[in-house]
């Protein structure tokens, strides 16, 4: 139960404090496109099984691995892709804490 409530606390949770942090003027909308960033866990679909509670994510799926997390870190650089690769990138460091807490 500790892992999941980390895990989906920072799923939901370092977005919005990014999204407050950094984009406080527009808030919302930064924090709506960072959890649309969710959209990389349809890499999921490729896994058999889907879901594994005892399978870490980072360098398993594709859009989770290292090369992926790369595009990631480069894609904080057009001001166009920043707000999305932030909450890419959030969505990494959720994985990995649930990773660690395995």
């Amino acid at each position: 139960m500790f892992q999941f409530a980390i895990h989906y606390g920072l799923h939901f949770g370092l977005p919005l404090a990014m999204a407050l942090i950094f984009f406080r003027k527009l808030w919302i909308r930064a924090y709506l496109i960072m959890i649309c960033a969710f959209v990389i866990d349809l890499d999921h679909l490729l896994a058999s099984p889907m879901f594994n509670p005892n399978r870490c994510s980072i360098n398993f799926h594709p859009l989770h691995s290292y090369y992926a997390i790369g595009v990631y870190v480069l894609m904080l650089l057009p001001k166009f892709t920043r707000i999305f690769a932030f909450g890419l990138l959030a969505h990494i460091v959720s994985d990995l804490a649930d990773c660690w807490l395995m």
